[in-house]
């Protein structure tokens, strides 16, 4: 496994990243003790980054991933506060739940535009201080926007930006792939630490495989990639192909065609609808409806859902 430098923040990580999003609640819900055996099995190949979150609801199957294995990865997390006392109650939350006395990135989720940004400083100024207090490593920002990404080239306060980057774009919300690809550029040349999601554009690219994989391999601009994974065999996998660039034979027995679930209980109240920043879903004679084509699978929508109808599957 190759390891980089992330930036300016003297932080060395795998070039893959373990995406903790799937094993947890929104996405496959593996139980805390299946799901640290996944992590484990990352961490005994040499991945040593993960990324989370608090909305992931995978502080668990890390806490314990932690504590069976001996190893303590580099972790990434993010939350939605905007507030100095929101931002205090999800680091807090975030240390108590790993076990953690240190996070190493801490980062503003979901980052839309200039506006929202500036909407969250107050948050930024709590991780800036938590930082200077020695609980955070380095602050960053995830976003689907090139506008937030060529915005905190001049934040120096932002030391690591969490893009979605793909071969075709899918799930950039403002702008095209050659756009995000500028705008990232730019960041790695001000000494921004990137690691890029959803290099399938949550699974819908898993027809081109190789290509997809190849895509962000290829970037120079990118420090790491964070892929989801939910078995061991998709760990193997995964590292196999970041360390070799070769396909194993048995890769397309591991790729699922994943698919956004509305079960038929569905309340149609349209709060998923609400949610979803790709606006992939819509709510037709009294239902949710999705277009696949604009859904990235995120899962987002299923923490909004008050009939716990969604899931992906």
């Amino acid at each position: 496994m190759d390891y980089v430098k992330l930036g300016k923040t003297g932080i060395e990580v795998s070039r893959l990243c373990f995406g903790a999003l799937v094993i947890g609640p929104l996405q496959v819900g593996l139980p805390v003790e299946k799901g640290a055996d996944v992590i484990i099995k990352a961490l005994e190949l040499g991945v040593n980054f993960i990324d989370t979150a608090e909305l992931y609801g995978t502080y668990s199957h890390i806490r314990e991933a932690i504590k069976r294995s001996g190893k303590k990865p580099v972790i990434a997390s993010k939350s939605y506060a905007y507030t100095a006392r929101g931002a205090e109650e999800s680091l807090e939350k975030a240390r108590k739940e790993m076990d953690l006395d240190v996070i190493d990135i801490f980062l503003m989720h979901e980052q839309e535009s200039r506006l929202t940004l500036k909407g969250h400083r107050e948050a930024l100024e709590y991780y800036i201080s938590a930082k200077e207090k020695g609980l955070i490593r380095a602050v960053g920002v995830s976003t689907h926007n090139v506008e937030v990404v060529e915005a905190v080239c001049g934040m120096p306060e932002i030391d690591v930006v969490h893009p979605i980057v793909n071969k075709t774009g899918l799930g950039i919300n403002d702008g095209s792939i050659s756009e995000m690809l500028t705008a990232v550029g730019k960041a790695f040349d001000c000494g921004k630490g990137i690691y890029s999601m959803k290099p399938f554009g949550g699974g819908n690219l898993l027809n081109s495989f190789g290509e997809a994989v190849s895509f962000v391999l290829d970037l120079s601009c990118i420090h790491s990639v964070a892929v989801g994974m939910q078995s061991e065999e998709e760990v193997e996998m995964n590292v196999h192909i970041f360390e070799t660039g070769d396909m194993p034979q048995a890769t397309e027995n591991l790729i699922r065609d994943k698919k956004l679930h509305i079960d038929y209980w569905c309340e149609g109240c349209g709060k998923c609808c609400e949610r979803c920043g790709q606006n992939a879903l819509e709510v037709v004679d009294g239902k949710a409806v999705v277009n696949r084509e604009a859904c990235v699978l995120c899962g987002y929508c299923s923490s909004s859902c008050p009939a716990f109808a969604i899931k992906i599957c």
